[in-house]
């Protein structure tokens, strides 16, 4: 990207700890000769409004972040907070560490356009530790693109789009793959590359794909050297990285729909937890973590929702309005029955280090009654 010759500062907040923290805050500094502001992961969490003002005190500055400080940043910052501040000049910010939600960065591009913040300065960006946090990103004149898709035809592996704001449909936003990182759709189970429009694992190969893991060459031989089963033309049998991503070309772009490790299998078919807790927080704005818990029988559909209380005597019913809205909406768009929507406050919810939901710790805490739900009398 030439156009990255032109960034003149890097701001962050992400910790080192977190491997975009390290690569953006310390790394990427060190090895371009350009300064980097850098703001404590607590100092951003307490004032979200601080990130936006750093972005407009630097120009042609570059950052990244996960989805969620997006929303946070554009629901805690007040024109009070930008007074005076111009956006304009700001270069790249990057959206990435988990899946990235199309309404998301709309509502940060609206919240921030009055300041001068353009369209095209937030990119989704796809990529993971072992291929050095880069995998795909859309180009730097590029504004946001995404597409529909069609759930029910989600569930069955076939990624087919389908009309804007046609219910049992979910908006997935566009990657381009560069040339220099190739990028295969695989069966995780036989190997086999998937044809477009074919839900698969995501493979990759490049330069700048790691060699493995330090000192567990078991794990970097099931990682790091996939190997295509009767490739096709053009495309080495390997080896590839397995990225443990569930992801579908459509058009000759890349859609991510999740982890392989987190698709619920419910009542057969298959649904990507992202998109139930995308509903949910379209009606909720809080964290959602939505799981399958087994009964005797089946896998059920729980979803552990963070919503803030009220002191009124009218709790009780406010909190039972809102299962039955949120249990209506599931059932609209994903043809869904939950079989249990548990309430709780705010911070609730076990999450990474990057924000990220700790969806196994969630199913752990679940089964051992261990949330305290507020839709529960005491």
């Amino acid at each position: 990207d030439p156009a990255a010759l032109e960034v003149t500062t890097v701001v962050s907040w992400l910790p080192f700890f977190h491997d975009l923290g390290l690569v953006m805050g310390v790394c990427s500094p060190l090895v371009t000769g350009r300064p980097a502001v850098l703001m404590s992961p607590l100092a951003f969490l307490m004032k979200p409004a601080s990130w936006i003002q750093l972005l407009a005190k630097h120009p042609r500055c570059f950052s990244g972040a996960p989805n969620f400080a997006f929303e946070l940043a554009a629901r805690r910052t007040s024109d009070a907070d930008m007074a005076g501040l111009d956006l304009s000049q700001v270069h790249c910010i990057l959206s990435g560490a988990e899946r990235v939600h199309p309404a998301t960065v709309k509502r940060f591009v609206e919240r921030f356009a009055a300041f001068g913040l353009k369209e095209r300065v937030v990119r989704p960006s796809y990529g993971l530790a072992e291929a050095t946090l880069y995998v795909a990103t859309p180009h730097a004149s590029d504004t946001l693109r995404s597409a529909r898709f069609d759930l029910g035809k989600l569930a069955a592996g076939v990624a087919q789009r389908c009309a804007p704001g046609q219910e049992g449909s979910t908006e997935l936003v566009t990657y381009r793959t560069p040339a220099a990182h190739p990028t295969r759709i695989v069966d995780p189970e036989t190997g086999i590359e998937q044809p477009e429009g074919h839900i698969g694992e995501i493979w990759v190969r490049g330069a700048n794909v790691a060699e493995g893991y330090w000192r567990k060459p078991e794990l970097t031989a099931r990682v790091f050297h996939g190997q295509i089963t009767r490739p096709s033309a053009g495309t080495p049998a390997g080896p590839w990285l397995r990225t443990g991503d569930l992801g579908a070309i459509s058009d000759g772009e890349l859609y991510i729909m999740g982890r392989l490790k987190d698709l619920l299998i419910v009542d057969g078919s298959n649904h990507y937890p992202d998109d139930i807790e995308s509903t949910i927080r379209e009606i909720t704005g809080g964290r959602v973590a939505a799981i399958a818990v087994e009964n005797d029988v089946t896998e059920n559909l729980v979803a552990i929702v963070e919503v803030k209380q009220r002191d009124d005597e009218d709790q009780s019913e406010r909190l039972d309005d809102v299962k039955h809205e949120l249990a209506r909406a599931i059932w609209k768009s994903h043809s869904l029955r939950v079989g249990d929507l548990v309430l709780v406050s705010p911070g609730s919810i076990p999450i990474t280090t990057s924000g990220k939901i700790r969806r196994s710790s969630c199913a752990e805490l679940y089964r051992e009654g261990e949330f305290q739900r507020l839709d529960v009398p005491v």
